[in-house]
């Protein structure tokens, strides 16, 4: 970030509101957007330029409890739910009639099976199932801006200009995450038409590192790790698909005032 235009947040219940710098006088149209720079450096950590970051996308309002949901509904994907209880047709055992009806003196019992006994059937327990349920793409989007906002106001996000190295190795992508400060954990984002076999191979075995394209980057990635590494093509081409899901929000929402 530029020294001039500096980060601020205020925490307002459960939505941190972020501001880019200064708010900039509006003359013209609404639909102007603010921007402000972010420096692109390459894999030596060295300021080759600078990148716009449209405030509507990077520095809106971080939505906790939005971010939570995402997360919610990423991670009950991931559960294989395949947990499985015995029903009294599952367990061991015959079906016989232990004794007569009536007569013994006894309980009347019609299976060894049966749940009331030691080593009978469960009644209504976990079967395999899906975990997975439907999430609007409005909101996982929505989720998507407000962890980048909070990447950004945390100073987290970095963009380099490309992850061309000369080989393949861990090693170079190692050191290369290093100097750009990024020595814990760290999220690689690239595109599908940049995404080359070197970078696959280079850093797929960084621990703590993870390598995903910028069309399936999503909000439990980055609130995972610490650092963003984002390419400029794959920030390019995240800032466009979320600018176009904004201004479809906007215009719906001023279509719905004017009716």
């Amino acid at each position: 970030m530029n020294k001039q235009q500096p980060l601020r947040g205020e925490q307002t219940g459960k939505r941190r509101v972020i501001t880019l710098g200064p708010a900039a006088s509006m003359a013209g149209t609404e639909s102007e957007a603010k921007m402000a720079n972010i420096k692109i450096k390459n894999l030596a950590g060295s300021e080759v330029g600078d990148f716009e970051l449209l405030d509507e996308v990077f520095a809106g309002e971080v939505n906790e409890a939005l971010l939570w949901e995402a997360v919610k509904h990423y991670r009950a994907a991931l559960r294989q739910g395949t947990h499985a209880t015995k029903n009294r047709k599952l367990v061991s055992g015959a079906g016989k009639k232990l004794w007569k009806q009536k007569g013994t003196g006894r309980a009347r019992v019609g299976s060894i099976r049966t749940p009331l006994w030691r080593g009978g059937g469960t009644v209504h327990g976990p079967q395999p199932r899906s975990y997975e349920y439907a999430f609007p793409r409005k909101k996982l989007l929505g989720a998507l801006r407000s962890a980048l906002a909070s990447k950004v106001a945390d100073g987290k996000l970095v963009v380099v200009e490309n992850f061309a190295v000369e080989e393949g190795k861990t090693k170079h992508f190692r050191n290369a995450l290093n100097k750009l400060d990024a020595k814990k954990t760290a999220l690689m984002v690239e595109t599908s038409q940049e995404l080359s076999e070197k970078l696959y191979l280079g850093s797929r075995n960084l621990n703590g590192v993870e390598l995903v394209l910028s069309s399936e980057v999503h909000p439990y990635d980055l609130l995972r790790y610490e650092y963003a590494v984002f390419s400029k093509a794959a920030i390019e081409a995240l800032q466009e698909t979320l600018k176009k899901s904004l201004s479809k929000r906007k215009s719906a929402e001023a279509q719905k005032e004017a009716a």
